[in-house]
């Protein structure tokens, strides 16, 4: 006599129905990144031809974007730093991490262990999509914008841009802030010299200030 099949629970059928639902949506979802596509297109190919690299794995790219927000004023007000990290939290759209104070500083009456800021890193797709709103978006809206210094590399390919208001990301409503409050954003390259990674950035579009050529 064959063996009777023994029937899945109903909840069962429906839960692993409901999950495979979920991973299609997902994957229907998904959208390439804009910059990453015209990095491989275009920035790639131009940065190859310019540095004349003999190897693909020579040409630079950006490895990471970390988003760091300091916030002094939450060594008295701990609430000002739960804004900071929502704040932070809707213009990357990736959960921020607490950065505890090193050291304890008397004339700040700052004490080793306390919550001083957020931070954020962003790879991939999310690192892309962050650049592109900012390029595009958010510093356009800077008051008084005239380019970006080209003199904040480390000399070692790696870029810093200082934003003093939060208010340029249209995601924050200025109507419900209680702190204006800027951030530092740290371009992370596999660029081996500075030049290498200014026209990595260049290439994306980032606003560079032009340099003045001075005539005799």
């Amino acid at each position: 006599m064959a063996d009777k099949k023994v029937k899945e629970p109903k909840e069962k059928k429906d839960k692993s129905k409901k999950e495979s639902d979920k991973q299609v949506a997902e994957k229907e979802i998904k959208i390439p990144s804009r910059l990453f596509d015209y990095y491989k297109n275009d920035v790639a190919p131009g940065l190859r031809k310019t540095f004349s690299y003999k190897n693909v794995m020579q040409v630079p790219k950006i490895e990471k974007i970390v988003v760091n927000m300091g916030v002094g004023a939450a060594v008295s007000e701990p609430k000002i730093l739960e804004e900071a990290v929502r704040e932070l939290e809707s213009i990357t759209g990736q959960k921020a991490s607490i950065r505890k104070a090193k050291k304890a500083i008397s004339n700040f009456k700052l004490r080793e262990g306390v919550n001083i800021g957020a931070m954020v890193t962003l790879r991939k797709e999310k690192m892309y999509e962050f650049l592109d709103r900012l390029i595009n978006v958010a510093l356009p809206r800077v008051r008084d914008f005239r380019g970006l210094s080209d003199k904040s590399f480390d000399g070692r390919g790696n870029y810093t841009i200082g934003i003093k208001e939060q208010i340029i990301f249209p995601e924050i409503n200025v109507d419900k802030i209680t702190k204006v409050m800027g951030m530092d954003v740290t371009i992370v390259t596999s660029a081996k010299s500075d030049n290498e990674a200014y026209e990595l950035l260049k290439s994306f579009g980032l606003p560079f200030i032009k340099k003045e050529i001075k005539t005799a």
